[in-house]
């Protein structure tokens, strides 16, 4: 048996997807992002969840994530947020929907749907409003509607653009900005397309903090794993993801004696260290090493000593009381992770999506 997982509850995965449905008008459909393997949890088993539970439509980053929810049986559609030209084919196979986000990409994917004679094939336009990373900047509905009209091999499914700061208020007025600057996009292609395509922008803190971008459809990623970007909303969610792991040895350390590489910490008291078995190859980077970030032990934070090793890291335990065997938490339930992540001046995400696929993953409440 591991002596680290990554124990993943889908009844905490559930309560999240409720709890934001909640937030969104009747009829609104529900996108769940499960890029970059679930947040860094099981993307497949996250997926079958949510789709159990009724989700309208899936994310993924590119088509091999796409792929694995497939090969899941996941049979709910599926949104390629970033697709490569190289993947073309693969998606059409796999029934993979992409966004189209510049010229380029979007003659290719219409010579790759005319070679294979699709008609109609499901495709996403989006609009870059502000985030400046993909997308039609605005002034671009004329010449994008001409090159539709080219062809009927595809067919825009869905319009849509990305908030850039929608969970922080004082750049509310960028966000409606955004917001108003989508609407006239979308209307203009709309009119010119003679259809209105699926509309959407908000991502989980545009569904918490902008009520009037829900459009159509609603995205939510790190809404769904326990995060809202804000303390209060988190309270309102519950952690999907909890990184467990053992006190495999304690030692007593004596004054002047050094703990792991390049003797990081030096003890200037005696001490107790207790060696944990997840490292900077498990996606705890170096950076939490030298008491910046800790780990929960009994309750209790320890910090951590000296550098993170590749496989391991060592806490001081010299005020806990704890035996070799004792369980200790990264985060999750009972170790709020943003708190942890704040400790090296980082983010939720980052930290969920770090943990290595070394690590176990242990599926519970099914």
């Amino acid at each position: 048996m591991a002596a680290t997982v990554l124990e993943i509850d889908l009844a905490a995965l559930a309560h999240n997807f409720n709890y934001l449905k909640s937030k969104v008008k009747p009829g609104i459909k529900m996108l769940a992002v499960t890029k970059a393997f679930g947040y860094g949890s099981d993307a497949v088993a996250v997926a079958r969840k949510l789709e159990s539970l009724g989700v309208d439509y899936f994310a993924v980053a590119y088509a091999e994530e796409g792929v694995a929810l497939r090969n899941g049986d996941i049979i709910t559609p599926i949104l390629v947020l970033h697709p490569q030209i190289g993947s073309f084919e693969m998606m059409i196979e796999y029934c993979l929907e992409p966004n189209l986000y510049s010229y380029r990409v979007i003659d290719a994917f219409i010579a790759s749907a005319k070679a294979k004679q699709l008609h109609n094939y499901p495709v996403h336009i989006k609009f870059n409003t502000g985030l400046n990373r993909l997308g039609f900047k605005p002034g671009n509905e004329d010449n994008l509607l001409k090159v539709l009209k080219t062809t009927e091999a595809i067919k825009v499914k869905s319009l849509f653009s990305h908030l850039v700061a929608s969970e922080d208020l004082d750049e509310k007025e960028f966000t409606l900005k955004q917001i108003s600057t989508f609407k006239n996009c979308a209307k203009k292609m709309i009119d010119g397309l003679g259809y209105t395509p699926i509309l959407h922008q908000s991502n989980t803190s545009g569904i918490l903090n902008f009520p009037e971008a829900q459009f159509d459809m609603v995205r939510t990623g790190i809404g769904l794993y326990g995060y809202g970007n804000d303390p209060e909303k988190d309270a309102k969610l519950l952690p999907v993801a909890t990184l467990k792991s053992v006190i495999s040895q304690i030692h007593d350390i004596k004054v002047g004696e050094s703990v792991g590489y390049n003797r990081a910490h030096i003890a200037k008291k005696p001490e107790r260290s207790a060696t944990i078995p997840l490292g900077h190859a498990d996606g705890i980077s170096r950076e939490y090493g030298n008491g910046s970030g800790y780990v929960t032990i009994n309750g209790k934070k320890a910090p951590i000593l000296g550098n993170v090793c590749m496989d391991m890291v060592m806490a001081d335990v010299t005020e806990i009381d704890c035996e070799e065997g004792d369980e200790v938490l990264v985060f999750g339930k009972g170790a709020p992770l943003p708190e942890l992540a704040k400790k090296v001046g980082s983010i939720s995400y980052e930290l969920l999506t770090a943990i290595s696929q070394r690590v176990k993953r242990k599926i519970i409440n099914r």
